[in-house]
């Protein structure tokens, strides 16, 4: 009997139901995490005008850029256990107000030092907001059927602003100055704040005990460096002080294990990572973002740099990739409904991995085809496991738990991005480097082969300054080379998604509904119900004795 069968729609029959109350509160979810995604994409398109205004150099307008991921990736575990403790709503409000009174401040910047504080507060609001979200949907649809429904249309709303993102920037950018870029948000969280009172209801683990200041700083002390290192080793390349980050960042990590596991009340619960279908799907999370991350970066040069398209050309052609991502997000809930979870998510991640195989048929000569139908094909393969994976992990929770649970999704996200864009980026270099030593014209003088060689980018620049045939046999060999670093890449993550498929197929089956851990009493049935009916008022899980 297959898994579906197993599970079938028997699996939830005695899980309540969600209100249309719930599918209400659902759309107000959504609002926090299509800015988020808006939020992202405007400030890559402000980022030049804003940097002429303020006068901020180099250095500064990394800062601008990052310290927003840094704050976000770093406090994710925490936020997401404070507000199991204090109330989800609760946690979610507060950082609605933070980030809608950040987005102000960041609009009236008058220099890049308040910019970046700005930008500092809008990534610990951040944190705040999306496992609140995520945990929020755990407790609102107890049935693991709804549950996917809201967790793919949850996604898509993501992939939607980034859709968006490049449009909607776009025109406020051209007809506004750049700080209209940041105030998107405020009218959005002026509406949450509004509305989230009234249609949220507040969920929290009564029996939890106060957050350990301890665990915050080391939890900090092993995301923060780990971040910085990756991202500086995929900016810089190999060198000492993000390698060393890197180590701080491990050591700081083993201790901060240990005193999880010795506390009655972690900041991180690892009896999450006992059951095998929660770790498993945070696996298959982590291995997309780091192949998304990586196949992304290297695509986006060879639109640019290879087919010489500008960015705006090359930002259109991207976006059947993220309608495709869109589709497979809205169709995974009925596709897992069908096959059963272990068999859509298989299926997608091989899907995917058939997408980067189409995207390997690009050449030195061109592909745009290629890469763009081989990156839809992917992007809609990966619908699926995103939407379903982060289903299991919630639903592998207990309801207490959620916002435990959430912020892990989350954090595995950012984690996979930065290690994408670090591994293989890395890895994209190694083999452009090799491959271009095979084939520079003879007639270049070795200086000039010497700095062609660093990235594609350094080699296309110096060779317009050469002059007849040698500029272009340079240029020639340059994206020759870059296109074996892209079908390098293509193919690493293409056995990293055909693996992933193995172990989810094996991994992720379960005898109860769609895949999702069998209902078992209050674990399912009271999973996160409140008290109260959560219109304005305290209200608590039933489920404070649960076992971990």
């Amino acid at each position: 009997m297959n898994d579906t069968a197993d599970s079938g729609v028997n699996g939830s029959e005695d899980v309540e139901k969600a209100t249309g109350r719930a599918w209400v509160g659902l759309a107000v979810l959504a609002l926090p995490t299509l800015l988020l995604s808006l939020d992202v994409s405007v400030l890559y398109l402000a980022l030049p005008s804003l940097s002429a205004d303020l006068g901020a150099d180099s250095t500064q307008q990394l800062w601008i850029l990052d310290i927003y991921s840094f704050l976000l990736a770093g406090f994710l575990v925490t936020m997401g256990t404070l507000g199991d403790r204090i109330g989800r709503r609760r946690l979610l409000l507060i950082g609605a107000a933070a980030f809608g009174a950040a987005s102000v401040l960041a609009a009236s910047s008058s220099s890049p030092e308040q910019l970046i504080v700005s930008r500092a507060v809008l990534g610990l609001a951040g944190a705040t907001l999306m496992p609140s979200t995520m945990a929020l949907i755990r407790n609102m649809f107890p049935d693991p059927v709804q549950m996917g429904r809201a967790i793919g249309i949850w996604f898509s709303c993501f992939m939607g602003g980034v859709l968006l993102g490049p449009v909607i920037g776009g025109f406020l950018l051209e007809h506004f100055w750049w700080g209209s870029a940041f105030l998107l948000g405020v009218p959005v969280m002026v509406l949450l704040l509004i509305t989230g009172p009234i249609l949220l209801p507040e969920y929290r683990n009564p029996s939890a005990g106060r957050i350990d200041a301890l665990s915050v700083v080391l939890s900090l002390g092993t995301i923060l460096p780990a971040v910085w290192g990756l991202k500086e080793l995929a900016r810089s390349g190999w060198a000492v002080p993000p390698m060393m980050a890197l180590v701080v960042g491990a050591g700081l990590g083993v201790v901060f294990v240990r005193r999880q596991r010795r506390l009655a009340d972690p900041l991180l619960d690892l009896t999450l990572f006992r059951r095998p279908k929660f770790g498993a799907a945070l696996g298959v999370m982590l291995a997309g973002g780091v192949v998304m991350a990586g196949i992304s970066l290297q695509t986006a040069l060879f639109l640019q740099v290879v087919e010489g398209l500008s960015p705006l050309r090359a930002g259109l052609w991207l976006i059947p990739q993220s309608i495709a991502m869109v589709a497979g997000l809205s169709a995974s809930p009925a596709i897992a409904q069908r096959t059963g979870t272990a068999k859509a998510v298989a299926a997608g991640l091989i899907l995917a991995a058939v997408g980067l195989l189409v995207v390997t048929g690009a050449d030195g000569t061109g592909g745009v085809g290629f890469v763009v139908a081989g990156l839809a094909i992917t992007s809609f393969g990966m619908g699926l496991p995103m939407a379903l994976t982060a289903g299991l992990m919630l639903a592998a929770a207990p309801p207490e738990r959620a916002g435990s649970a959430a912020s892990l999704s989350e954090t595995s996200g950012e984690g996979g991005i930065a290690l994408g864009v670090a591994l293989l980026g890395s890895l994209g270099t190694f083999v452009y480097r090799r491959s271009f030593e095979a084939g520079p014209p003879a007639d270049v003088p070795a200086e000039i082969v010497a700095q062609a060689r660093q990235s594609v980018t350094a080699a296309m620049l110096v060779a317009e300054e050469l002059p007849g045939q040698s500029g272009t046999a340079l240029a020639t060999a340059a994206k020759a080379a870059f296109a074996s670093s892209l079908d390098s890449v293509a193919g690493v993550g293409a056995i990293a998604f055909a693996g992933c498929a193995i172990l989810a197929a094996v991994t992720l089956r379960d005898r109860a509904g769609q895949g999702l851990p069998a209902t078992r009493g209050q674990d399912s049935a009271d999973a996160g119900r409140p008290i109260s009916g959560g219109h304005g008022g305290q209200s608590v899980d039933r489920s404070e004795g649960m076992d971990a």
